[in-house]
């Protein structure tokens, strides 16, 4: 899920791209919940994937919000 592209997300209408946000913070919640436990993850590089996910909807976002303001 993590592995989103700019073109995925722009094709997105805003309240899907904030329903995906939500389930990308919960998914980054899970895991650092699973790592501060001890349990690890099978994919070391997920959270990363996560991490630069949410940050690509939230420029997108912002980038809209600013066109709306021109």
């Amino acid at each position: 899920m993590a592995g989103l592209s700019t073109k995925e997300i722009r094709k997105l209408t805003p309240a899907e791209r904030q329903k995906k946000l939500e389930e990308l913070y919960n998914e980054m919640s899970s895991i650092r919940v699973d790592v501060a436990t001890g349990g690890g993850t099978e994919n070391p590089y997920k959270i990363r994937n996560v991490r630069k996910a949410i940050s690509r909807i939230l420029t997108i976002q912002r980038e809209e919000e600013l066109e709306v303001t021109k």
